[in-house]
């Protein structure tokens, strides 16, 4: 058995900033369903959080770029919606409850709530965002294994596409220069 140690959540910021130009119930299972529980509510904030910094982004996008990053911007806070759904449909066939309150949101997100100063700067924002989801969903697929291979295929899936998201907003933010 491999024991795979999770980074706390600034480790998780201050590694996504790091190198940015480098731009997932029977008897069967055997994961600890609290401990998934929790991590997919702590994506599941992650992703809300996501969603509200994208549709910002999206309505306050302005500049020479500005329709084709409003464009991405309103794209990845569709997809980042559609995570989070996935992400509260699987809590719910734990057994637990998905956590949408709005006070502990940030709290509890992996990513920060960063809004950004200008088009280069929220582009940036979401790119750090990314690489930090990226990092996080990658540890958890190797935390939960064998045990979980139905959280384990979502959060692969969601993985890919934050991955997918990561490429647009390095390729945004290289168009800026």
């Amino acid at each position: 058995m491999t024991f795979v140690q999770l980074s706390d959540k600034q480790t998780l910021r201050d590694r996504a900033r790091q190198h940015v130009e480098n731009g997932a119930v029977t008897e069967s299972y055997s994961a600890d369903r609290e401990v998934v529980i929790n991590l997919l509510n702590e994506a599941l904030a992650t992703e809300l959080v996501c969603w509200l910094r994208y549709k910002r982004h999206y309505y306050m996008a302005s500049g020479v770029k500005a329709s084709l990053a409003a464009d991405e911007f309103l794209e990845h806070a569709n997809e980042e919606q559609e995570h989070a759904d996935r992400l509260a449909e699987r809590i719910v066939q734990l057994g637990g409850e998905p956590d949408f309150n709005p006070d502990t949101l940030v709290e509890r997100s992996h990513a920060q709530y960063a809004e950004g100063n200008g088009l280069r700067d929220m582009i940036f924002e979401n790119l750090v965002s990314e690489r930090i989801a990226i990092d996080s969903y990658r540890e958890i697929v190797q935390f939960i294994g064998d045990k979980d291979p139905t959280t384990r295929r979502i959060f692969e899936d969601i993985l890919a596409q934050e991955e997918e998201h990561a490429d647009d907003m390095a390729g945004l933010l290289d168009g800026l220069n």
